[in-house]
């Protein structure tokens, strides 16, 4: 009993010189010790990210950047952590929206049919997917607009990172029809498709006159063209599925010359990146797949969709990869990334298209794609080399929040 007590004083005696145990504070992390790619500048080695209240705090390397008391800490080290995976092309987050009545549907949008912790998502954040812009399909020229959302949220405003996210555009292929109606053919696609763009630009014109006191009469409001005016204020881009080099072609002339809009091309498939130059003059970004590679017919030679782009001069600041999903699971967008790396895309260009460039891409580089200070506290732990198969996630986070854990939720991959 004597020995007893004497351990308890002891024990009193040192918790009252070491003074009180801070509290663990609730949203506020600190992960330490492994290799931070901030897609910011170089890669920190042994690195600290601190995360508080949905944002990244601060980021720096071990032993420079102390962790505040009641945080808590999580130890990566000898594991690498990577901004969270952006996916281009998605249809799982809501409910797909394909109305083909008619061809062209400004009008028609993904923001009622947004689904919160679905399985597809739940998949998607264990393999370090935390944002996904959510389309329409390509049954038609114009399906509407999409939305962008994460992976993980318990509320719809929480899920929610923009509306509109982009317009989408389908150009042949999917939407051509067999009926013989307007729109069978890419004369008809490519004349409604500029067509509404046209007559949105006049409504989008005729309001900013009113609006800048240069005419009295204020125009009618129409539903039609009101999602239109984002556009041509530059506030989001139009996410174009298109393909082989002649419609590839007629996107660059049309949506990116003469219209002046933002665009990036999704698919960006087979031979499309002959156009590459003309991407380069018009200051438009690709993103390719769900097809990473293609074997011309011409002369059997076999391409690296996303290098050929970069190899034919587009930048490394352009450059993404999308998969389509459920074509390709957004979560399988490593993969995606790994085969363009076997083909000739550099492996630092393919981890910018998943995380900063895709951000870039949809007007969103100052809230999503890299850790740095202010931007949602997106990212994942992984085991290694995120483009190596035999790599993992162990744990997502998604606005500050522990979306997927491994040893909690069970390993996925």
């Amino acid at each position: 009993m004597r020995t007893l007590g004497v351990i308890l004083v002891l024990t009193l005696v040192l918790a009252a010189q070491e003074g009180p145990v801070a509290p663990l504070e609730p949203g506020c992390f600190a992960l330490t010790g492994g290799r931070v790619y901030t897609m910011a500048g170089p890669s920190i080695e042994r690195g600290v990210v601190l995360m508080r209240d949905g944002k990244i705090e601060q980021v720096g390397a071990l032993g420079e950047l102390p962790v505040p008391a009641g945080y808590r800490v999580v130890d990566t080290t000898g594991q690498r952590v990577i901004p969270g995976f952006i996916e281009l092309h998605n249809h799982t987050a809501c409910s797909d929206l394909h109305d083909i009545v008619y061809q062209v549907n400004p009008e028609l949008r993904v923001l009622d049919n947004i689904e919160l912790d679905s399985p597809e998502m739940r998949i998607a954040r264990a393999g370090g997917v935390t944002t996904v812009l959510s389309i329409p399909g390509s049954g038609t020229n114009m399906g509407g607009f999409g939305a962008i959302v994460k992976t993980f949220g318990e509320t719809p405003k929480e899920v929610l990172v923009r509306f509109p996210g982009a317009l989408k555009i389908a150009q042949a292929g999917n939407p051509e029809r067999g009926n013989g109606d307007l729109g069978a053919g890419r004369i008809g696609m490519n004349w409604m498709i500029r067509n509404v763009l046209v007559e949105g630009r006049a409504y989008h014109e005729a309001w900013c006159a009113f609006e800048e006191g240069k005419t009295k009469t204020q125009p009618a409001k129409d539903p039609r063209y009101e999602y239109l005016r984002g556009l041509y204020r530059g506030e989001y881009p139009v996410a174009v599925h298109t393909q082989i080099f002649q419609v590839v072609q007629s996107t660059l002339r049309m949506l990116a010359r003469d219209l002046k809009l933002k665009v990036v091309i999704d698919h960006g498939e087979f031979d499309g990146f002959i156009n590459a130059q003309l991407a380069i003059d018009n200051n438009v970004s690709a993103a390719c797949g769900p097809r990473i590679f293609w074997l011309s017919p011409n002369d059997g030679r076999f391409f690296g969709l996303a290098a050929s782009w970069y190899w034919m001069g587009v930048s490394d600041d352009h450059i993404g990869v999308n998969t389509d999903s459920p074509v390709v699971p957004q979560e399988e967008l490593p993969y995606q990334a790994a085969m363009a790396i076997r083909h000739g895309l550099p492996e630092g260009v393919a981890l910018k298209g998943l995380t900063i460039n895709a951000a870039r891409f949809l007007c969103l580089e100052k809230r999503l794609g890299s850790l740095e200070t202010g931007k949602d506290a997106d990212l994942a732990i992984w085991t290694g080399d995120p483009f190596d198969p035999r790599s993992r996630v162990l744990m997502t986070f998604v606005n500050g929040k522990v979306a997927y854990d491994a040893a909690r939720d069970g390993q996925r991959f």
